[in-house]
Parts: C-alpha cells; structure tokens; sequence
C-alpha cells in the first residue's frame, strides 16, 4: 500500500524582481510503500531539497500533487499544517535542530507538548523509546553536553515520539564521524525493520547503500532508481557508485 504518492510534480521559482524563472523539478512522479527505506541522491542543484520542501508541505507546487496516506498536502488550509506536519511527519536533520536551553529528555517531549498530551502519556512515550534507542542515561543531559552522534539518536527519538507516518530525513549523517554514522545508519534500519517509513534525502553512499531502493534526481527530473533485491550493502554501494557516475558524466538515463 503507497504511503506517500508524487505525481507530476513540478516547481518553479521566479528570480528576484521576476526576470527569470527557474524549473527546479520538472514532472516528478514515484511512490512510497508503507514500511519502505527510500533514500534520494543528485548532485547539489538537482532538485533534492526542492523536493524534500514539498514532501514536507514547507513549500507549495507548481503544478502536480503530493499525498501522503490519500490526503493531498496542497489542500491543507494554511492553519492546519502545522498540525499536520506535527501529527503525520517525523523530521531529522544534518544539524540536529535541538533546543540548548531544554534537556535531551524535553526535546524529545516537545512534539507531544505541543499537540496537547498529557503528562503520563509524554512520560512513557519518552521512557520507551529512550529505552529501544539505548538513550536512557542522556535524558536528564542537555545537547551541549553529549556527542554529535548522541545528539542525533535524540533527534530520531524526537522524530518518532509521535508515531508519524514518514520520518523525513534530510542529510543525517552529515555532521557525523564514521562511527556514529554507522551507529545512526543501524539505528535507522532497526527502526524501518519496525515497519517505520523513511525518506532519507543523501550525498552519502555508505548511507544510501542501507536503503531498500534509492532514487536519482537530476536536473529536476528522477534519472534513475535501484531496488536493493538480494543485493548486500557492498553491492548497493557499488551500484549506487556507478549511477553516480553516470550522473556527473552526463550518461543515459538507465
């Protein structure tokens, strides 16, 4: 079952003063099961983050509809989406985007804060998933007193506090070393295998080789797109790796 469907999606954005417009997405069509890991890749200016704005309902199309669970984003009134995002999205980013001045443990609440639940309900929706993402003993320490990697567990905590239908996540293992990079890449796997949705918006092959099936923007148009099948992550890596090739080349659409 699609959990999230792009149809003819297209985008354009006058420049300054309207002297010129730009197509940063050009008829961009593909859906996302329920359960599915999808990361998309492309070179900087191909349309990634253009993309990942309108998934998110950050941004409004030019023409052509995003769904998310059969409700169309652009039909959202404008004092709903808020709510919305809140309610369906989970967001991570390369950054973090953690309050300094809240614990590890009120970051993660906030969402919940925000949409009015009780505090027995934030309790043990924060306690349990602390305890599955092996966070416990951060809770009561603030964001400027752990590691960039723990930071980032604490974002997905977060993202997943409100049991949204698709965690958006855009350049995650940007700002990580290797060793949190993996960490944060089994913790993602882990929570997928729970049957959680991700959309994971990459430069990274080591993190788009754990994807089910990655997608290829370029020049504002999917390119190309591969299924994982039975292929190991060293297969996707080097599948992903000859794409990409192909990509800055200017190869055939495969």
């Amino acid at each position: 079952m699609s959990m999230l469907d792009v149809s003819g999606l297209n985008k354009v954005y006058t420049t300054r003063f309207g002297g010129n417009q730009v197509e940063a997405l050009r008829s961009v069509s593909f859906s996302v099961e329920e359960g599915e890991f999808v990361a998309i890749m492309g070179e900087s200016g191909s349309g990634k983050t253009t993309l990942l704005n309108l998934l998110a309902a950050l941004d409004q199309p030019t023409g052509g509809s995003v769904r998310l669970d059969g409700q169309e984003l652009a039909k959202i009134k404008e004092s709903q989406l808020a709510a919305f995002r809140r309610d369906n999205l989970g967001f991570v980013f390369q950054e973090f985007n953690l309050l300094d001045t809240f614990s590890i443990e009120d970051n993660i609440s906030l969402p919940l804060v925000l949409a009015g639940r009780g505090p027995d309900e934030i309790r043990s929706a924060v306690t349990g998933l602390a305890e599955s993402l092996g966070i416990v003993k951060l809770l009561k320490k603030y964001p400027y007193e752990v590691s960039g990697g723990q930071k980032q567990r604490a974002a997905v905590a977060r993202a997943l506090v409100t049991r949204p239908k698709l965690i958006l996540a855009d350049e995650p293992t940007g700002a990580l070393d290797s060793h949190s990079t993996d960490e944060l890449l089994d913790l993602f796997s882990a929570v997928n295998r729970s049957g959680q949705t991700i959309l994971m918006v990459t430069h990274s092959v080591k993190a788009a080789s754990r994807a089910g099936r990655v997608l290829f923007i370029r020049d504002g148009e999917v390119f190309h797109q591969l299924y994982r099948g039975e292929n190991t992550d060293a297969q996707m890596y080097q599948k992903i790796s000859e794409t990409l090739t192909a990509l800055t080349t200017g190869g055939d659409r495969a």
